[in-house]
């Protein structure tokens, strides 16, 4: 069985004394879509955080440790090689995190460009995408023209657009109205049935309710509970 993340035994302690994670461990299969629920301060931060390199787990002499993401051994890598593994995530965030100045197929272009993508595909994908999320008649449109949906339908195309293995969604209905959240996490699962992993930080009960899936709860900085509901 081929697993896109896998940890086991993991811990992070922050320099203030804080124990974020304690002795953590997940698997979770390529092409999967997973609910991460908790309250705040519980670990979901320190979870996505880990899963991109942005911390590191605790170096413990009696516990061995793994952190695999998308092919990628995070105990053993170098922090030049990051930026590698990031390639490989789509992000989308609470927030948007748009850039005000650009329309719509630039905000979407910005990742391709970033990593030197040809022009020729740029143009070709770049509007594939936007159509996938029905944005069309958006497109030489800018962020602050938009609803707060399309604006998040936007971030997801901009975090699709380079075909990544996982996509990490952290709040991403968290300024949007239960209607449109519903929306969004629809589009999320459309996203996955394509093939792309997708694994979703939310505070929302109700919706993971509703929707339906995987659904792992993190209490005090370890997993409580994890299954289909």
């Amino acid at each position: 069985m081929n697993f896109l993340i896998e940890l086991k035994n993991v811990s992070v302690t922050y320099k203030n004394g804080v124990d974020a994670l304690n002795d953590v461990s997940l698997k979770i299969k390529d092409g999967e879509f997973a609910f991460v629920v908790g309250e705040s301060g519980a670990g979901k931060s320190t979870l996505i955080r880990l899963l991109t390199r942005e911390v590191k787990a605790d170096e413990r002499a009696d516990v061995k440790s793994v952190i695999k993401v998308n092919g990628f051994d995070l105990i053993k890598m170098k922090q030049r090689d990051v930026h590698k593994l990031r390639r490989t995530i789509g992000f989308v965030f609470q927030n948007f995190m748009l850039i005000d100045s650009m329309t719509v197929y630039d905000n979407v272009a910005f990742v391709l460009r970033c990593i030197d993508a040809p022009t020729k595909y740029i143009r070709k994908r770049v509007p594939q995408v936007i159509g996938l999320l029905g944005l069309q008649e958006k497109i030489n449109r800018y962020p602050g023209e938009l609803s707060g949906g399309e604006q998040q339908r936007v971030a997801l195309a901009r975090a699709l657009v380079n075909n990544p293995q996982l996509i990490i969604a952290d709040e991403p209905t968290g300024n949007l109205d239960p209607r449109t959240s519903v929306e969004i996490v629809k589009l999320l699962k459309e996203i996955n049935d394509r093939g792309t992993t997708v694994l979703m930080v939310t505070h929302e009960h109700e919706l993971v309710r509703r929707v339906g899936g995987r659904l792992i709860n993190i209490r005090k900085g370890q997993i409580s509970f994890d299954d289909l509901i």
